[in-house]
Protein backbone atom coordinates (compact mmCIF):
# COMPACT_ATOMS: atom_id res chain seq x y z
CA UNK A 1 0.00 0.00 0.00
CA UNK A 2 1.13 3.60 -0.89
CA UNK A 3 0.43 6.29 1.97
CA UNK A 4 0.74 9.90 1.70
CA UNK A 5 0.84 11.97 5.31
CA UNK A 6 -0.73 15.54 3.71
CA UNK A 7 -1.79 18.70 5.28
CA UNK A 8 -0.98 22.31 3.61
CA UNK A 9 -0.99 23.80 7.30
CA UNK A 10 2.19 23.63 8.63
CA UNK A 11 2.50 22.40 12.52
CA UNK A 12 -0.09 19.25 12.83
CA UNK A 13 2.40 16.28 13.28
CA UNK A 14 2.41 15.30 9.56
CA UNK A 15 6.14 13.61 9.89
CA UNK A 16 6.00 12.19 13.28
CA UNK A 17 2.96 9.88 11.99
CA UNK A 18 4.53 9.18 8.76
CA UNK A 19 8.09 8.11 10.21
CA UNK A 20 6.40 6.03 13.28
CA UNK A 21 3.81 4.50 10.89
CA UNK A 22 6.56 3.75 8.84
CA UNK A 23 8.27 1.98 11.81
CA UNK A 24 5.48 0.28 13.27
CA UNK A 25 5.08 -1.40 9.97
CA UNK A 26 8.78 -2.24 9.77
CA UNK A 27 8.62 -3.57 12.93
CA UNK A 28 5.35 -6.12 11.90
CA UNK A 29 7.86 -7.65 9.05
CA UNK A 30 6.85 -5.62 6.39
CA UNK A 31 9.34 -4.17 3.42
CA UNK A 32 8.66 -0.46 3.62
CA UNK A 33 10.35 2.82 2.11
CA UNK A 34 9.61 6.34 3.73
CA UNK A 35 9.86 9.12 0.86
CA UNK A 36 10.51 12.28 1.96
CA UNK A 37 8.88 14.82 -0.16
CA UNK A 38 9.06 17.74 1.87
CA UNK A 39 11.54 20.10 0.98
CA UNK A 40 12.54 20.73 4.84
CA UNK A 41 13.74 17.20 4.56
CA UNK A 42 12.27 16.69 8.41
CA UNK A 43 12.18 12.49 7.60
CA UNK A 44 15.41 12.48 6.19
CA UNK A 45 16.80 14.55 9.31
CA UNK A 46 14.94 11.52 11.10
CA UNK A 47 16.99 9.00 9.65
CA UNK A 48 20.05 11.01 10.00
CA UNK A 49 19.93 11.49 13.73
CA UNK A 50 19.77 7.74 14.57
CA UNK A 51 23.11 5.47 15.84
CA UNK A 52 23.30 2.70 14.25
CA UNK A 53 21.39 0.04 11.97
CA UNK A 54 18.29 2.00 10.33
CA UNK A 55 14.41 0.58 10.57
CA UNK A 56 14.00 1.62 6.88
CA UNK A 57 15.04 3.51 3.83
CA UNK A 58 14.44 6.54 3.61
CA UNK A 59 14.91 8.58 0.50
CA UNK A 60 14.42 12.52 -0.58
CA UNK A 61 12.49 13.43 -3.54
CA UNK A 62 11.04 16.63 -3.34
CA UNK A 63 9.79 16.92 -6.70
CA UNK A 64 6.39 17.19 -8.52
CA UNK A 65 7.62 13.67 -10.47
CA UNK A 66 6.75 11.03 -7.41
CA UNK A 67 3.12 10.11 -9.11
CA UNK A 68 5.38 8.96 -12.36
CA UNK A 69 8.46 7.15 -10.49
CA UNK A 70 6.52 5.31 -7.68
CA UNK A 71 6.15 2.70 -9.39
CA UNK A 72 10.03 1.90 -9.80
CA UNK A 73 10.39 3.18 -6.50
CA UNK A 74 7.80 0.52 -5.19
CA UNK A 75 9.15 -2.55 -6.40
CA UNK A 76 10.52 -4.16 -3.70
CA UNK A 77 8.51 -3.09 -0.66
CA UNK A 78 4.76 -3.86 0.50
CA UNK A 79 4.64 -0.26 1.62
CA UNK A 80 5.55 3.05 0.58
CA UNK A 81 4.86 6.30 3.00
CA UNK A 82 5.32 9.61 1.45
CA UNK A 83 5.84 12.33 3.75
CA UNK A 84 4.45 15.10 1.75
CA UNK A 85 5.24 18.73 1.61
CA UNK A 86 3.32 21.41 3.73
CA UNK A 87 1.58 23.52 0.95
CA UNK A 88 -0.91 23.04 -1.83
CA UNK A 89 1.49 22.42 -4.66
CA UNK A 90 2.28 20.57 -7.77
CA UNK A 91 4.57 18.52 -5.40
CA UNK A 92 0.94 17.92 -3.22
CA UNK A 93 -0.99 17.06 -6.49
CA UNK A 94 1.83 14.60 -7.77
CA UNK A 95 2.34 13.24 -4.22
CA UNK A 96 -1.48 12.52 -3.73
CA UNK A 97 -1.86 10.65 -7.62
CA UNK A 98 1.06 8.55 -6.45
CA UNK A 99 -0.82 7.19 -3.16
CA UNK A 100 -3.46 4.52 -2.98
CA UNK A 101 -4.76 6.74 0.36
CA UNK A 102 -4.13 10.10 1.97
CA UNK A 103 -3.70 10.38 5.05
CA UNK A 104 -4.77 14.26 6.49
CA UNK A 105 -3.48 14.69 10.58
CA UNK A 106 -5.28 17.31 11.95
CA UNK A 107 -4.56 18.87 15.44
CA UNK A 108 -7.96 19.35 17.52
CA UNK A 109 -8.61 23.55 16.68
CA UNK A 110 -11.16 24.50 14.29
CA UNK A 111 -7.71 26.55 12.63
CA UNK A 112 -7.21 23.03 11.35
CA UNK A 113 -10.30 22.17 10.55
CA UNK A 114 -10.92 24.97 8.03
CA UNK A 115 -7.43 24.63 6.65
CA UNK A 116 -7.92 20.97 6.02
CA UNK A 117 -10.53 22.38 3.32
CA UNK A 118 -7.47 22.51 0.78
CA UNK A 119 -6.03 19.34 0.81
CA UNK A 120 -9.85 17.72 0.79
CA UNK A 121 -10.46 19.70 -2.13
CA UNK A 122 -7.03 18.56 -3.77
CA UNK A 123 -8.12 15.21 -3.29
CA UNK A 124 -11.54 15.70 -4.67
CA UNK A 125 -9.42 17.33 -7.73
CA UNK A 126 -7.10 14.12 -7.94
CA UNK A 127 -10.12 11.25 -7.74
CA UNK A 128 -11.38 12.83 -11.55
CA UNK A 129 -7.78 10.80 -12.60
CA UNK A 130 -7.86 8.34 -10.05
CA UNK A 131 -10.81 6.73 -8.57
CA UNK A 132 -9.88 4.39 -6.44
CA UNK A 133 -8.03 7.09 -4.26
CA UNK A 134 -9.06 6.97 -0.84
CA UNK A 135 -8.45 9.41 2.10
CA UNK A 136 -9.00 9.64 5.62
CA UNK A 137 -8.48 12.07 8.57
CA UNK A 138 -6.09 11.23 11.23
CA UNK A 139 -6.58 13.29 14.86
CA UNK A 140 -3.51 14.03 16.27
CA UNK A 141 -1.84 15.71 18.80
CA UNK A 142 -4.95 15.85 21.34
CA UNK A 143 -4.67 17.01 24.41
CA UNK A 144 -5.84 14.28 26.64
CA UNK A 145 -8.69 14.94 29.51
CA UNK A 146 -10.55 17.69 26.96
CA UNK A 147 -13.24 17.69 25.00
CA UNK A 148 -12.06 19.67 22.61
CA UNK A 149 -11.05 16.52 19.94
CA UNK A 150 -14.67 15.26 20.00
CA UNK A 151 -15.85 18.83 18.52
CA UNK A 152 -12.83 18.54 15.61
CA UNK A 153 -14.46 14.90 15.12
CA UNK A 154 -17.69 16.29 14.65
CA UNK A 155 -16.36 19.17 12.38
CA UNK A 156 -14.74 16.95 10.68
CA UNK A 157 -17.37 14.57 9.62
CA UNK A 158 -18.83 17.18 7.60
CA UNK A 159 -16.09 17.11 5.16
CA UNK A 160 -17.84 14.12 2.51
CA UNK A 161 -15.74 11.77 1.32
CA UNK A 162 -13.31 11.57 4.01
CA UNK A 163 -13.64 9.19 6.75
CA UNK A 164 -12.30 10.19 10.33
CA UNK A 165 -10.33 7.63 11.75
CA UNK A 166 -11.43 6.05 15.23
CA UNK A 167 -7.78 5.57 16.37
CA UNK A 168 -6.21 8.80 17.43
CA UNK A 169 -2.68 9.99 18.79
CA UNK A 170 -2.12 12.35 21.44
CA UNK A 171 0.37 15.24 22.16
CA UNK A 172 3.20 13.58 23.83
CA UNK A 173 6.81 14.48 24.80
CA UNK A 174 7.64 11.14 23.83
CA UNK A 175 7.44 12.11 20.39
CA UNK A 176 9.73 14.99 20.26
CA UNK A 177 12.22 13.10 22.52
CA UNK A 178 12.67 10.11 19.41
CA UNK A 179 12.34 12.33 17.19
CA UNK A 180 15.38 13.88 18.40
CA UNK A 181 17.65 10.35 18.57
CA UNK A 182 15.88 9.37 14.95
CA UNK A 183 14.21 6.81 16.63
CA UNK A 184 10.48 5.46 16.66
CA UNK A 185 8.30 5.55 19.63
CA UNK A 186 8.71 2.09 20.51
CA UNK A 187 12.00 1.89 21.17
CA UNK A 188 11.82 4.67 23.42
CA UNK A 189 8.88 3.79 25.47
CA UNK A 190 7.89 0.15 24.69
CA UNK A 191 4.52 -0.29 26.04
CA UNK A 192 3.93 2.84 26.44
CA UNK A 193 0.32 5.00 25.30
CA UNK A 194 2.38 6.69 22.51
CA UNK A 195 3.40 3.62 20.78
CA UNK A 196 -0.07 1.74 21.35
CA UNK A 197 -1.69 5.04 19.72
CA UNK A 198 0.52 4.23 16.43
CA UNK A 199 -0.12 0.66 16.57
CA UNK A 200 -3.56 1.22 16.52
CA UNK A 201 -3.45 3.87 13.86
CA UNK A 202 -1.53 1.54 11.55
CA UNK A 203 -4.22 -1.17 12.42
CA UNK A 204 -6.59 1.29 11.08
CA UNK A 205 -5.05 2.18 7.67
CA UNK A 206 -4.55 -1.29 7.18
CA UNK A 207 -7.51 -1.66 7.34
CA UNK A 208 -8.68 0.48 4.29
CA UNK A 209 -6.71 -1.91 2.42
Amino acid sequence: MRLAFLNQKGGVGKTTLAVNCAAELARRGSRVLLIDADPQGSALDWAAAREGDPLLPVVGLPRATIHKEIDGLARDYDHVIIDGPPRVTDLARSAIMAADLVVVPVQPSPYDVWAAAEVVALINEARVFKETLKSVFAINRKIVGTAIGRDVREALETYEDVRVLDAEVAQRVVFAESAVQGLAVWEVHPGGPAELEIEALVDALEDMK
